[in-house]
């Protein structure tokens, strides 16, 4: 009462966390005022826009972006002997495991001399991070920089193992780690991109990391989605938090 007649909103925090707008609406219930949840939605129309968008997507930059292809694999032959991509086993929805495919940035045997640097990790939690890490090469620092060792994982997309926006596609140490909590990053689909991509990448702590994928797959959408995918961009070549 003591703001009538002020032009003062009044606005009332509701004490929930993680959830994003649309899934709350106020619903009367005996003479109150209530705030409805919806649950999270996993499968229906929604969905299948997301996938339409995700193949033909893919589909469409993997024609786009051939000459760069191309380069980028010359370059990696010139620079450092050895296949031009990287293929490493992630956790996809459900748990399920598939071949996740990258430009190779690192020398040759590198995953061999990974348990000689582990006590020089960056990183907390079990995701292994070294900024200054030997085994990349020169062409390799270049492109991670910009992630562009990432663009092979359109075809994942392609194949329905990826989406373009989801969570980061963990390994399986990883997951062996996870609390009941935290497997619910696999009710979706991995992501090329994410909130963690637009949020500081490798600067993330891992709690932080954890936090951002459990709110996308609780409050994931198709706008929220391009949205996403629009301050990838930004974030790509500003270069922070790569490495």
């Amino acid at each position: 009462m003591g703001l009538e007649g002020q032009s003062v909103d009044l606005v009332v925090v509701p004490g929930l966390t993680n959830v994003a707008g649309p899934r709350c609406s106020p619903v009367p219930v005996a003479g109150l005022s209530l705030l409805h949840v919806e649950a999270p939605v996993f499968a229906g129309p929604r969905l299948a826009i997301k996938t339409a968008i995700d193949r033909c997507g893919a589909a469409f930059l993997l024609i786009l972006l051939s000459p760069v292809f191309a380069l980028i694999a010359v370059l990696i032959r010139r620079d450092h002997k050895g296949p031009v991509f990287f293929r490493q086993e992630r956790i996809g929805k459900g748990g399920t495991s598939f071949p996740m495919l990258k430009f190779r940035t690192m020398q040759v045997g590198a995953e061999a001399l990974l348990q000689s640097l582990l006590d020089r990790s960056d990183g907390k939690g079990p995701l292994f991070k070294l900024r200054d890490d030997p085994r990349i090469t020169p062409i390799g620092t270049k492109l991670r920089r910009y992630s562009l060792d990432e663009l092979p994982q359109l075809v994942n997309v392609l194949r329905g193992q990826m989406s373009l926006v989801g969570p980061r596609p963990p390994l399986a140490s990883e997951v062996e780690t996870y609390a009941n909590d935290v497997r619910r990053r696999l009710l979706v689909k991995p992501g090329m991109t994410g909130l963690w991509q637009i949020n500081g990448r490798s600067d993330l702590s891992w709690d932080d990391s954890i936090r951002f994928d459990l709110y996308y797959v609780e409050n994931w959408s198709v706008m929220s989605d391009l949205m996403i995918l629009w301050r990838t961009g930004r974030a790509v070549l500003k270069s922070s938090g790569a490495y």
